[in-house]
């Protein structure tokens, strides 16, 4: 779009809408923006040494701003003046202990208004009058001239503004606060929190309020005297002696405490409401300014959200830019390609290795994308240069081909990978970033276009590449056995020839930066910005770190393990020939059938399409239950089978020579409800309810002078089904510290909690765990081994006690029929696309999924929401643990033994309060630790 397009299209606007006035009405709390920006981001410098991280924060929540409420026909940004205002007189300390603001904020004040008109946006304040008592004063007319107004503020002083017709929007949660939130946090209505903060008080703003009474005890006396004037003419009547006394001692600095909190809605304003109406920025300001502050990143997204210049149609559709693709085979072409990727701040990157071990690749190349169509592929450890005729010349033609040097090109990257201002995007990009960390580059700042597609479209489908760009873009990619070939002949990438390996390279940063243009604008139409921005994508940089860092596998106790095993499975095998008459193929179905089912007779035989019969697990187990000895030696037989060949014996060849640790990889975007998945090797399905099982972990060790530390949320799924479902008698057995599942036995079973029979507690446990996974009366019965009439009457008996819970059960199906989805509390979305299909065995998987998948999640939500801020606390605490590995509700770490006590209290502390601020749950989390030198003395 042409400037004078810009302006025709601004002259319509204004005169379609000359003669009414807006509807919606948005005032920004400009001021809580900047202190936001200035505490969310790290220090940040323009070219002349100017801090400007509060201004790239600023501009970024108002740009992201202008996207979410696109509905709004006017905003208005608005600022506190200067630090004194009429309050000071009322009361001389307002405010007075409040520090100056920090020594790199202060020159950033300036350029934040600056930033404000340059989006075209009004830059209201008034000497003598702080910025609340402005937007009161807005609301206010706004409200009387029928408009709704929206608060975009998160400030609790602005919440007695809200009304019908008046809401506040967090901008960072991007949740709306209305009445119901309000008496959430105060326990009063929006026209009550006055007379709630003149007894509270506010010691960050010097309000002294009732010394000894809080928001609660204040909630409870305004609730029962309606407001502070009858509060303090019934004084006398307060039952408590102290609350009494400080009453009466304080009622004159009660009322003036409460004229400092009213906001003042009569302020002498001089711009009309008319004013605020939105006006397209004018793209030499807005552009110049970003510009002026070396924003190039924000260059870019503003040019495409606005339309200036002229975008190309390719930019505005990623789906059809023709490819053009080159090869870098020099440090000028390079530096012209770095020079554009700076000149459009954002670029797509990707890296191409002859390993997918990211721990002991070597990078071969790297390619990257600068506009959908337009990319490179810059070779760097290619023997095989490829032929005229484009075929597949494997063996190269005896010469490496002409490259960059590896470090040269390396060099020339590092201060465009790691520019913060300089938005980095790839697919799968923790690989790339853990290859570039091997090479001394510390990739940031990053998007993803996996963990994109994740968070918009969990549950739906895959998040690989080929499949997002068949599903986005329409396009087949180029697949790898096309330029590597396959099987025996498939070859390592540096032996691809350079004119196939730029078309699969180049081919896959540009895929990811075409759908990246198409997924994430998504996030803010479909609100799920804070679930990217606040659990995946800062959670990538540490699974990164934890795969980097591994964990130390002690070779001679898994060797010796194996060998035990070998024994073992030796010592089994002559005693399952013995019990079966024959020797035969143990870990043949067809053969152990036969035996079981024609030559012994057993009873439950079944045979499938194949013609053999079925020896399954359930199978085997429900022989074993009949009393029949050789199911249950096949049983164990197998355990032990797969313990050696799963465990001991792939895991010594897992061992990284050099680190002498297993570096496992965690997976993102696999399970979708957000719960992680570990993989090469998958240390999360380690078993623990077997002593065999348990004794893997003991393979797995502390370096020396340190310790493993073990901590574990207790019953976290139980602790979050009580807190969704409004559940009070488990939340009161929570809150009671009660063994939660002797409890339900209590109440299912009606039997006293003094010398309870173990095995009614089991019982008990597996209705407790399986009413949360939606267990039907059938699978009950199978898991305790009891008839499926008892089974029915159990969870009969269980939602007799627990009403809430059923009633939780039924809302959630009938909420995923309505929607296809189910949300956790931090509100990720799991799409449950079974949830309506014609199959009533699938329909009822998908319903019992459902019921689960908010639970699961959230839970999952949590521990990540842990792990994100669990480095930065131990930084903080001058402590050296490191994290190693997430197993579902457990973490590891690996810590200095004289930093054991400190650091198992910073990290019980983090996952404990990991909910807060965004979810206040009703029920405390509570996280157990242990320590060993093994992982098995830790759990």
């Amino acid at each position: 779009m042409s400037q004078s397009d810009s302006d025709q299209k601004d002259t319509e606007k204004s005169s379609a809408t000359k003669d009414k006035k807006p509807r919606h009405l948005y005032l920004v709390d400009g001021s809580g923006y900047i202190f936001r920006a200035f505490h969310a981001l790290p220090p940040m410098t323009r070219s002349d040494g100017t801090p400007v991280n509060a201004v790239y924060g600023f501009t970024n929540m108002i740009l992201k701003l202008l996207a979410d409420a696109e509905g709004a026909e006017a905003v208005a940004v608005i600022f506190d003046k200067g630090r004194r205002s009429f309050r000071n007189d009322i009361y001389e300390d307002y405010k007075a202990h409040r520090p100056d603001p920090p020594e790199e904020l202060v020159p950033q004040f300036e350029l934040i208004r600056e930033a404000t008109r340059a989006f075209n946006l009004p830059c209201i304040e008034l000497e003598g009058y702080e910025a609340d008592d402005i937007i009161a004063t807005y609301a206010k007319i706004g409200k009387q001239a029928g408009m709704e107004v929206v608060i975009v503020s998160s400030d609790k002083d602005l919440m007695q503004l809200v009304e019908d017709g008046v809401w506040m929007l967090d901008p960072i949660k991007q949740k709306p606060i209305r009445r119901d939130e309000v008496e959430e946090k105060f326990g009063v209505p929006p026209d009550k929190v006055t007379e709630v903060q003149a007894l509270a008080g506010d010691s960050t703003d010097n309000i002294p309020g009732v010394p000894g009474i809080g928001v609660k005890t204040a909630a409870e006396l305004i609730n029962t005297y309606g407001d502070l004037e009858t509060l303090l003419s019934h004084v006398e009547e307060i039952k408590q002696p102290k609350r009494r006394e400080r009453l009466s001692e304080n009622a004159e600095m009660a009322r003036i405490s409460r004229q400092l909190v009213q906001l003042k809605a009569d302020v002498p304003i001089n711009e009309r409401i008319e004013d605020f109406t939105v006006k397209l920025p004018e793209a030499e300001t807005l552009v110049g300014f970003l510009e002026a502050n070396d924003f190039k990143s924000l260059v870019a997204r503003v040019r495409e959200r606005f339309g200036f210049d002229g975008e190309s149609e390719a930019a505005e559709n990623p789906t059809t830019a023709p490819a053009d693709y080159a090869l870098v085979q020099d440090l000028d072409a390079l530096h012209a390609w770095i020079a554009e990727a700076r000149e459009q701040g954002a670029l797509a990157v990707d890296t191409e290795t002859d390993s997918l071990d990211a721990v002991a690749a070597a990078l071969v190349g790297l390619s990257l994308a600068i506009h959908p169509g337009k990319a490179c592929y810059v070779p760097l450890a290619h023997t095989a240069a490829g032929g005229a005729d484009g075929g597949l010349d494997f063996e190269g033609d005896g010469e490496a081909p002409k490259q960059i040097p590896a470090k040269q090109a390396l060099d020339a990257l590092k201060p465009l990978l790691e520019d913060p201002g300089i938005l980095k995007i790839g697919q799968n990009i923790k690989y790339d970033r853990a290859v570039f960390a091997r090479h001394g580059i510390d990739l940031a700042p990053i998007d993803d276009t996996m963990l994109l597609s994740y968070v918009l479209e969990g549950g739906l489908h895959g998040h690989g590449m080929d499949e997002l760009a068949q599903l986005f873009l329409g396009h087949e990619t180029i697949k790898f056995k096309d330029v590597a070939g396959s099987g025996k002949n498939q070859v390592s990438f540096d032996r691809v020839p350079l004119d196939k390996a730029l078309d699969y390279a180049a081919e896959d940063a540009d895929v990811t930066l075409r759908l990246h243009r198409v997924l994430k604008p998504r996030l803010v139409e479909e609100h799920m910005v804070s679930v990217y921005e606040t659990l995946e994508r800062p959670l990538s940089p540490v699974l990164a770190d934890m795969e980097r860092v591994g964990i130390k596998v002690d070779r001679e106790i898994l060797r010796r393990m194996s060998n035990d095993f070998a024994q073992r499975l030796s010592d089994m095998e002559e005693e399952i020939y013995k019990l079966a008459g024959r020797s035969f193929t143990i870990n043949s179905p067809k053969q152990l059938g036969e035996i079981l089912f024609d030559e012994m007779g057993l009873e439950g035989g079944k045979k499938g399409k194949s013609g053999a019969y079925s020896t399954g697990a359930d199978v085997l187990e429900a022989l074993a239950a009949q009393g029949h000895e050789l199911p249950r030696k096949i049983l164990d037989y197998r355990q032990i089978s797969k313990l050696k060949s799963t465990y001991t014996d792939a895991l010594q060849t897992q061992i990284n020579d050099e680190t002498g640790r297993v570096h496992t990889s965690f997976m993102q975007a696999v399970a979708s409800t957000g719960r992680l998945s570990s993989t090469d090797p998958n240390l999360q399905n380690i078993p623990i309810r077997t002593e065999e099982g348990r004794k893997i972990r003991q393979a797995f060790v502390a370096e020396e002078g340190c310790k493993l530390l073990s901590v574990d949320y207790s019953q976290i799924e139980l602790r979050l089904a009580a807190h969704i479902a409004d559940e009070p008698a488990l939340k009161e057995a929570f809150e009671a510290g009660h063994d939660i599942h002797a409890m339900t036995a209590a109440r299912v079973f009606d039997v006293p909690l003094e010398g309870m029979d173990p095995m009614v507690r089991r019982q008990a446990k597996a209705i407790n765990f399986g009413i949360i996974y939606g267990i039907s009366p059938y699978g009950l019965a199978q898991n305790l081994g009891i008839p499926q009439s008892d089974a029915k009457a159990y969870i009969e008996a269980y939602f007799e006690r627990h009403p809430k819970i059923r009633e939780y059960m039924k809302d959630t199906k009938e909420h995923c029929r309505a929607r296809g989805y189910v949300s956790t509390l931090f509100g990720r979305k799991i799409h449950v696309p079974g949830i309506k299909d014609k199959n009533p065995a699938a329909r009822n998987f998908a319903e019992r999924a459902a019921i689960n998948a908010p639970i699961q999640g959230t839970a999952a939500d949590v521990i990540k929401r842990a792990m994100i801020r669990l480095p930065g606390a131990l930084a903080d605490a001058g402590l050296s643990a490191r994290m190693l590995l997430q197993v579902h509700d457990e973490l590891l770490f690996e810590v200095p033994e004289k930093e054991v006590e400190e650091t198992t209290a910073v990290v019980r502390d983090i996952m404990e309060g990991a909910a807060a601020p965004s979810v206040n749950l009703s029920v405390a989390l509570v996280a157990e630790a242990g320590v060993g030198d093994s992982w098995a003395e830790a759990h």
